[in-house]
């Protein structure tokens, strides 16, 4: 995405509790001589600031140009994940546009390189089932948070069935009790003038 200087962009990822959280990104300057975005961007850096779903912060650190963050998620919900570049030109002077490229993984979780050049295979295959098993708990966890959140969505949604249907009940018995009324009232006002 693109961004301006001293410009905060931020992406909202929902993530279960316990989650492990990876983002990477890289940050490229628009070059106005050549008019092209510049492959790196040097001395600029970038703050990147984590909400949870509470309104805490549960990150907030300046990385170069290009960096890899990580966080743990500690309650589910919509983490907010805001991203702001240090430049330290005025905002009215700063008019260079920056692509960021951002990628954010949710529950990776890596296996070392010593994993990868082991040389005892049947090692190597032991924690290669046990990574497998990690991410068959995280599939798990992100099942029973969505299985969660469609619970919740499910209640609110026969809650607000039931209250239109009270409305639409109310409703009706008013413009029955108008109509009923308005009935009576021209009747009394025909016998009045007599014209009945």
């Amino acid at each position: 995405f693109h961004s301006g200087e001293r410009e905060e962009k931020c992406i909202i990822e929902d993530v279960p509790s316990d989650t492990l959280v990876i983002g990477n990104y890289k940050v490229q300057r628009w070059d106005t001589q050549k008019h092209e975005f510049l492959e790196s961007a040097p001395g600029l850096g970038m703050f990147v600031t984590v909400t949870t779903p509470t309104a805490d912060v549960l990150m907030s650190k300046l990385y170069g140009p290009e960096g890899i963050f990580s966080f743990t998620s500690e309650l589910p919900g919509e983490h907010i994940i805001c991203l702001q570049s240090n430049s330290t030109r005025f905002v009215a002077f700063a008019g260079s546009k920056l692509r960021i490229h951002l990628d954010i993984r949710v529950g990776e979780h890596f296996l070392d390189e010593s994993v990868l050049q082991a040389k005892d295979k049947v090692n190597e295959v032991n924690l290669r089932l046990e990574h497998l098993l990690e991410q068959i708990h995280h599939v798990a966890k992100e099942q029973n948070y969505e299985r969660e959140r469609e619970e919740k969505f499910r209640k609110t949604s026969e809650e607000t069935n039931s209250n239109i249907l009270w409305w639409a009940i109310v409703q009706t018995l008013i413009l029955i009790s108008i109509g009923l009324w308005q009935i009576k009232s021209l009747r009394d006002f025909f016998i009045a003038k007599k014209l009945v």
